[in-house]
């Protein structure tokens, strides 16, 4: 199974395990598994740092990169179809980030791990 990780999610990973579902950690830590974290997510990290609205040790130029390498995640770069499928995905969810999480897991059949309720309503596999 291929995994797309939200932003939430990706934290969790790194700093508060604990946090997230048995289900989703045993998906995470399965080896048969590829997890993938989004362009998105650095972006909406770098965006909320910035601002204070989320914590990261350190600079998130630096911190991404190291964390999605140790953890052995996979980057996936945003694409142009990913782009436009946003335009195709019902107004559920406003927030720009997730609904591009949404069509990247649509475009590539990821499935998105995330504990969004608002996110777990689109037409994509999620994991919870």
């Amino acid at each position: 199974m291929r995994l797309l990780l939200d932003t939430q999610a990706f934290i969790w990973a790194i700093a508060d395990p604990g946090r997230l579902s048995e289900r989703a950690r045993t998906a995470m830590q399965d080896e048969v598994n590829e997890v993938y974290v989004s362009a998105a997510t650095a972006w909406e990290i770098a965006i909320k740092a910035r601002t204070g609205k989320i914590g990261v040790v350190g600079d998130p130029q630096r911190f991404v990169p190291e964390q999605i390498a140790a953890n052995s995640f996979s980057p996936l770069p945003v694409s142009i179809r990913h782009a436009l499928k946003v335009a195709d995905l019902p107004m559920i969810h406003r927030d720009p980030f997730d609904r591009l999480l949404v069509a990247q897991a649509s475009v590539d059949d990821l499935g998105l791990v995330t504990a969004d309720p608002q996110v777990r309503k689109y037409p994509v596999d999620t994991i919870w």
